[in-house]
Order: structure tokens, then sequence, then C-alpha cells
């Protein structure tokens, strides 16, 4: 379930290269140990940028197949070319999203201890953990579901988790 953590010189390169700032949280967990399962983040290099783009080629996928649009987006513009421009816009705006284990992600912002953990397939966004513990718990342990209040409210993901 867990492999040996990192050095805060190999957690401060992956951040540099990726363009990234790991919450205290996940900082502190990687240089403690890291999910088996996980991204390496000294060699998966391919798998990271591929899941680093996930999240936006899913969502660009809905809109195309499946016709998610949000209304804070304005009116749908009849050309693809325009709603690609206008949802990767959004997307990077949000708040970064950091990959943890398969398509789970924790938001790089704010850059401070509890941010949820996100489960991301498409725009089938739902919250998959309160936290780092209570997601690690969920992800490998019982599965528990909290108020909706427990969860920190992260711009852009949440409004679509909501």
């Amino acid at each position: 379930m867990w492999a040996a953590g990192y050095s805060q010189e190999e957690l401060d390169r992956a951040q540099e290269e990726f363009g990234l700032v790991f919450p205290p949280d996940l900082v502190d967990l990687l240089r403690d140990r890291r999910p088996a399962n996980g991204y390496d983040w000294r060699v998966d290099r391919e798998k990271i940028r591929e899941m680093l783009a996930w999240p936006l080629k899913g969502m660009l996928f809905d809109i195309e197949q499946n016709g998610f649009w949000m209304d804070e987006w304005g009116v749908i513009p009849e050309r693809e070319a325009d709603r690609r421009e206008i949802a990767t816009a959004a997307v990077r705006a949000a708040p970064n999203l950091i990959p943890l284990v398969s398509h789970r992600y924790l938001p790089a912002e704010p850059s401070e201890p509890g941010n949820p953990v996100f489960s991301i397939y498409q725009t089938d966004i739902i919250y998959y953990g309160a936290n780092l513990e209570h997601y690690f718990q969920n992800e490998f342990g019982s599965w528990s579901s909290l108020e909706e209040t427990a969860y920190r409210y992260i711009r852009f993901w949440s409004d679509i988790a909501g």
C-alpha cells in the first residue's frame, strides 16, 4: 500500500518540473511515504503529464460528445473551436490539480492543509475525500461519506462536483 517517501529535493524538483506547488499536508505525507500504486514523481514523467492533461481532455470530450456546458460560460458557441477555447481558458484559470492515484486529484490551492480530493472522469467529478487522510481511508480502507459542508470549496472544481 505504501512505499518509501521522497527527499525534499525530489519534491522540489517535481514541483518545478510540472509547474505545481504541493500543499503542505501533501509535502508532509510524501516526505514520509507515498502510495505504492500512485505516481512516482521521480520517474513517471509521461504518465504524470498525461494525468495533468486528463481533466481538460475529459471535459472537452463531454462538451463535444455529451453536451456539457457550464451556465457561467454563457451561450454555447456554434463553432467547436470556440467551445474548446472557452473551456480551456476556464480550466487553465482554475486551481491546478495534482494527480495522486489513478484519476484522483488534490487541488493545489489554497496552499494549505485540508483540501479535498476529487475523483475526475470527464465531467463526472465527485468528492472522494474531505482531505488527504479521509481520501486514503476511502481509497484503501472502508468508504465513508461526510456532510457536504465538510468539504472545502475549491473554485471551479467544486462547482462541477456540487
